[in-house]
């Protein structure tokens, strides 16, 4: 397998990748208004005798978004990783070798799409 063969893979995989986190962030979107309706709903000062436990259930549940929004950086950063092992070889390949023009025309990192 080429290098270019490589690299297109990477990021045939990356771009599954992303579209599979976009599919998750929808899902929990979907669930986190769920708990925030039935929290606004549910977990009042009178649905518990003591504060302590009120404060305790409401911990409980930022603790769980943080383990989610850990795990999604974590998972960025991994992205970023390939991401980056691709445009350091675009860097260093010769002109005419570049990603870029295998996919016929010249590719540049610092071009946007808006």
């Amino acid at each position: 397998m080429s290098r270019e063969t490589a690299y297109a893979r990477m990021l045939d995989a990356s771009a599954k990748l992303q579209w599979n986190v976009a599919m998750i962030l929808e899902a929990k979107a979907v669930e986190a208004e769920k708990v925030r309706s039935w929290l606004c709903n549910h977990v009042t000062p009178e649905a518990y005798a003591e504060q302590q436990e009120h404060l305790k259930e409401t911990l409980l549940v930022h603790e769980q978004l943080i383990e989610v929004i850990d795990g999604l950086t974590k998972l960025n950063q991994g992205m970023v990783s390939v991401l980056r092992a691709t445009l350091r070889h675009n860097i260093q390949e010769p002109e005419g070798q570049s990603m870029g023009n295998m996919f016929g025309g010249n590719f540049d990192a610092g071009d946007r799409v808006e």
